[in-house]
């Protein structure tokens, strides 16, 4: 296998020359370079790539940290990030925190290793690189945050609206005359749990009715807890006429367990999830839902990423970027009006 020495001897020039013409080809006078190039053609010699991104610092490769490949929603927000990472001449890595803190931070020490120029958090577990982080450091990592948020800690950062969402969501159901309407949350101690549950409660706080607290169940994003969230509800002595459920996940799972008692949906219960997964399209009855821009949250995560890498004095600035794209209600046939049994 031909080595950068044989390069040197065919191009007539030193080591030190090729490897300058390889790395900062800006510093070798342009006949040099041509020759140089000449030479590697000649000899069929491949630079070694890792060999220059340890000589850089540099992996070129993000971490993205998903809560879990489970849930459908991520797979597009993935594909936008890799879709650009890839233009951009990055690879992606992917790790599963499964809300597992120490498999968090295993992915999250790649960065402080050097294995990893940057870090994609689609999740709300924050890493303890960043717990540890004080003021200006934290903004000096080039971390970005994607779909969820942490309150306490300002990173740059992609949403959407979820309190407007959220509330969209609701008037919608009240539009179609539903007032006894049921809430099933996901885990409330996440952000984007407690902002869906806040637009809620605005929303129906603006149209002047009453939340009824027994119909505010909690969930965990999961098909599963969907279910059993719908069960519980369906067990009150007087059940909703409209349930909106925190995820889409969350509604197919308390959709069939309306199903299973012999309920019809829409004419029975009106059902309204969120996020528009592929799947929701195709449910029986198809789901109606908020749209989020998955591959356009993903996509402009990897822009703040590669700003960050490409920029580093913009990672000492005082208050991080954060991006908030537009959702939209995606009416479909799990809704209906609330006189229509």
């Amino acid at each position: 296998m031909p080595t950068i020495k044989d390069v040197a001897r065919a191009a007539k020039v030193s080591v030190a020359t090729v490897s300058r013409a390889l790395s900062a080809p800006h510093s070798v006078r342009a006949e040099t370079r041509e020759r140089v190039a000449a030479a590697i053609r000649k000899t069929g010699y491949l630079p070694n790539a890792l060999a220059s991104r340890l000589r850089r610092q540099k992996s070129d490769s993000i971490v993205v940290i998903v809560p879990s490949i489970h849930n459908p929603f991520f797979s597009n927000v993935i594909r936008g990030i890799e879709n650009l990472a890839h233009l951009s001449g990055y690879k992606v890595l992917l790790g599963e925190s499964q809300g597992n803190q120490e498999r968090l931070d295993s992915y999250a020490s790649m960065l402080a290793r050097k294995e990893a120029d940057g870090l994609i958090l689609l999740g709300a577990l924050l890493p303890s690189i960043l717990k540890e982080a004080q003021g200006q450091h934290v903004h000096a990592m080039p971390v970005v945050s994607a779909c969820e948020y942490f309150e306490h800690i300002h990173l740059p950062n992609v949403r959407i609206d979820n309190v407007a969402a959220a509330g969209m969501a609701t008037e919608h159901l009240i539009r179609l005359g539903h007032t006894r309407i049921a809430k099933i949350t996901g885990p409330m101690h996440n952000p984007l749990s407690k902002d869906r549950l806040a637009g809620f409660r605005q929303a129906m706080a603006q149209a002047k009715i009453e939340v009824d607290e027994e119909l505010v169940v909690n969930g965990d994003f999961s098909a599963p807890s969907g279910y059993a969230a719908m069960k519980a509800l369906l067990g009150k002595p007087a059940r909703p006429t409209g349930v909106f459920c925190s995820n889409d996940e969350m509604a197919i799972g308390a959709a069939r367990a309306i199903k299973e008692t012999r309920l019809r949906i829409p004419r029975d219960i009106s059902i309204i999830g969120f996020d528009d997964i592929r799947f929701s399209g195709y449910c029986d009855p198809p789901l109606t839902t908020i749209h989020q821009p998955q591959a356009a949250i993903g996509e402009m995560a990897m822009q703040l990423m590669i700003e960050m890498l490409q920029d580093e004095a913009d990672r000492s600035g005082d208050v991080a970027r954060t991006i908030i794209l537009p959702h939209s209600l995606i009416v479909r046939t799990s809704t209906g009006r609330a006189d229509s049994r």
